[in-house]
């Protein structure tokens, strides 16, 4: 089952998609929350307090997501892919909004998103009465519905519910000269906000906030803390309006704060706001369990969190019913309508596209046992990678306290990491490229796996053979040639010359020549020892190259996951669409050794596993047949000479 949009509503500066499932037609209260997100941190740091939400919600809820465009397109595919229940998610251009604020100069550290909280009833549609709003650095401990609930406790004047500020910042008193902007009392910190929002539009306060602002800043000059500075000039004037909610709701981390006032046991908390730009390491004598409770919604699993409320079929228990229990090959067709939650750009990332109509972005796929292979990729490769890593929620953790840690993978900003979140029996290793695939941004990809390595300067030669073959006007699949070696530690090769030698000499081989030669036979080593221009091979059965093509291509068949077949049929479709076979002479990877995955120990040890394997290239073949006709009659005549 493809991942599509179940709804999709633009307009108002909104796209907005309820997932999985609509809410049932009996009444229970919809809570609605509110985030302004921007950039790859914001958007990993968003998704555990989402996490949190859900893990002890009992209401449906809908998210409203002020984003940049990075944010969004994470966003919306995450929501999508994550197919929650009774969740609507709603997304708002924070570029549009950007005019609002853009006059107020500022000094906080999250730039003009930091202002963005102001204008939410200019950007919220004009029917929604109220909100909750969250900064992304917020854990809850409870049900957000006792929050929602305080609504009802507000007099008839009171539009804004806050928490008070827990350090003395509004006090004046942390450094000498200290001059903070106005409020009442300790001032309000706006890490959690209730706003009434029909109230707020009926006192004009998009004219009121920026009143106040421009007041305040012919003093002050710059906000300090961003749109907190202006909420407590605003409520400085106007104490009337607010209402002051426990401080429970919105416990506040940083060094210096009173924090530790706002509960006698810390199973009282209600929401911890690590709001300290040091975050977890901040001051606390509780801070362990404060961590200790982040920490277990940051790499909870969440597919946990796909739990039903109100017992509704979702579409995906539509799909399962269709399926014959009884079919021996069942856990492999539960597998195609598995949906797996997609995480794009889980890292910074920063390549921009040029002019460039030869550039090419390497494409490949890994789990967890391949990390190690990631730093010598990129001292490799200089071009754009498109990476997608097949991960549980723990995992990723990991890995991205791995990659944060090296100096060489800190230092590439052109690599695209995407989380696909385990879900599953089977490693669906077609999926996963096509995730890698879909969000390559170049004219070209150099589809690859991760355990090999490209020769030095693989990247320009590539670049350049794209011109020489015409690419641009020809359906051609350039076949990088594809070598190993069986030792941990190898000089690698730097030249053809000093590879051949290396041949000669037994240190290198022909890839699988030792076990499945058919993979890579067609590539015709002997004639590519003595070339000096690409030359053309036909297609053979269970060829395998790594081919470099137009991003356009046919994608990968997500029939096959785990062991056996993934790239052989996507070689099939390639030639089923007429692309030609092209090696090239000067070009040459090389596949480092491991222990062998799990899948294919099951595929060896399984009579079971085989026999699905062939039902599924059986299918795979009709299904060819009837998409290109006569052109795939030499695949079923293949398969039979077998």
């Amino acid at each position: 089952m493809s991942l599509v949009l179940t709804d999709m509503l633009l307009g108002h500066r909104l796209l907005k998609f309820p997932i999985a499932s609509t809410f049932p037609l009996f009444s229970v209260q919809l809570i609605h929350v509110a985030c302004v997100c921007a950039g790859h941190n914001a958007s990993r740091d968003v998704v555990t307090l989402v996490k949190s939400i859900l893990f002890h919600r009992r209401n449906p809820l809908h998210f409203h997501f002020i984003t940049d465009a990075v944010a969004n397109q994470i966003l919306s595919l995450l929501f999508q892919s994550w197919m929650v229940p009774s969740v609507q998610v709603s997304f708002y251009d924070a570029d549009e909004l950007k005019s609002e604020v853009s006059w107020i100069p500022n000094k906080h550290y999250s730039g003009i998103y930091g202002l963005m909280k102001l204008t939410l009833t200019k950007a919220l549609p004009s029917d929604l009465t109220k909100v909750i709003v969250l900064d992304t650095d917020i854990t809850f401990a409870t049900d957000i519905a006792e929050l929602w609930a305080i609504f009802k406790k507000f007099t008839d004047k009171q539009v804004i519910g806050l928490v008070e500020n827990q350090s003395d910042w509004y006090l004046g008193n942390l450094w000498k000269n200290h001059k903070p902007w106005p409020a009442l009392g300790r001032g309000f910190n706006t890490g959690v906000i209730l706003l009434y929002l029909e109230r707020l539009r009926r006192i004009g306060w998009e004219q009121m906030w920026r009143l106040t602002a421009e007041r305040e800043l012919m003093s002050m000059l710059s906000t300090s803390l961003a749109d907190q500075d202006i909420f407590n000039a605003f409520i400085k004037q106007n104490p009337v309006l607010v209402h002051q909610l426990p401080c429970f709701w919105n416990v506040q981390l940083s060094d210096h704060t009173r924090s530790e006032q706002c509960y006698t046991e810390v199973s009282d908390l209600k929401v911890i706001h690590w709001n300290s730009p040091k975050k977890l390491r901040v001051k606390n004598k509780h801070v362990e369990f404060f961590r200790n409770l982040y920490l277990t919604f940051l790499e909870y699993d969440g597919n946990l969190l796909r739990r039903e409320l109100f017992g509704c079929p979702t579409q995906l228990q539509g799909a399962l019913e269709e399926l014959d229990e009884d079919d021996q090959c069942y856990d492999f067709r539960r597998e195609r309508i598995t949906v797996h939650r997609v995480h794009l750009y889980f890292l910074q990332y920063e390549y921009t596209l040029t002019g460039d109509e030869t550039d090419i972005t390497l494409v490949a796929q890994l789990s967890m046992d391949r990390l190690q292979m990631l730093e010598a990729i990129c001292k490799h490769w200089e071009g754009p990678i498109s990476l997608a890593l097949y991960m549980s929620d723990a995992e990723a953790q990991q890995f991205l306290r791995y990659a944060q840690a090296s100096e060489v993978l800190k230092n590439r900003k052109n690599v695209g990491y995407h989380i696909v979140y385990k879900e599953g029996q089977f490693y669906p290793v077609n999926l996963v490229r096509n995730v890698a695939l879909r969000n390559a941004n170049t004219p070209y990809v150099f589809l690859a796996d991760v355990d090999f390595l490209p020769m030095y300067g693989l990247y320009d030669y590539l670049r350049k053979s794209v011109v020489q073959l015409d690419m641009a006007h020809a359906k051609k699949a350039l076949v990088v040639p594809a070598f190993e070696t069986l030792r941990y530690r190898l000089s690698f090769p730097k030249s053809k010359a000093e590879l051949l030698s290396m041949l000669d000499m037994g240190t290198l081989y022909t890839f699988r020549y030792h076990v499945w030669t058919k993979g890579h036979a067609p590539t015709n080593y002997a004639k590519w020892r003595t070339a000096t221009t690409p030359y053309k091979v036909e297609w053979e059965a269970d060829f395998e190259p790594y081919v470099v093509v137009r991003r356009d291509c046919p994608e990968y068949d997500q029939r096959f996951v785990g062991f056996g077949w993934n790239k052989v049929s996507h070689i099939m479709e390639l030639d089923a669409q007429e692309y030609d076979l092209m090696i090239l002479p000067n070009a040459f990877m090389v596949h480092m050794p491991h222990a062998p995955s799990f899948d294919i120990s099951k595929f060896r040890s399984s009579p079971g596993y085989r026999y699905c394997l062939q039902t599924l290239k059986d299918e795979f073949h009709q299904d060819l047949s009837r998409k290109y006709g006569a052109a795939a009659l030499k695949y079923l005549t293949a398969q039979r000479n077998i």
